[in-house]
């Protein structure tokens, strides 16, 4: 089964989905804004990912501004902060098996398929 951390609002994630769709993919959806990761399983993510905390996180959201959060914040501090504000989370996540994707172009999800 295929995972997708989405948020409905957001173009590159509608985008994504429906390339899993129009592929047939088995989804599940996860609407991580209301269903948000904790931190050990954002460790996770960061792990089948093979990146940093500050490449998971939206440096643009006005929210990481707000927190006084930068990309030189300790890694601990940008987990916290994107389990207590979701809306930080880059999105969509796409979860195959033991593999990761940023959806970001939507076609970079179709290498873990």
């Amino acid at each position: 089964m295929i995972e997708i951390w989405h948020n409905p609002r957001c173009s590159k994630s509608r985008q994504t989905l429906a390339l899993l769709q129009e592929r047939g993919c088995d989804l599940r959806v996860r609407r991580y804004l209301e269903d948000a990761p904790e931190v050990a399983e954002l460790r996770d993510v960061l792990d089948r990912l093979g990146v940093r905390a500050k490449d998971l996180i939206r440096k643009g959201e006005s929210r990481f501004k707000e927190l006084g959060l930068t990309p030189d914040s300790p890694e601990e501090v940008l987990l916290a902060a994107m389990a207590a504000h979701p809306i930080l989370i880059e999105r969509p996540v796409v979860f195959a098996g033991d593999k990761a994707a940023i959806g970001r172009p939507p076609d970079a999800v179709l290498e873990i398929l």
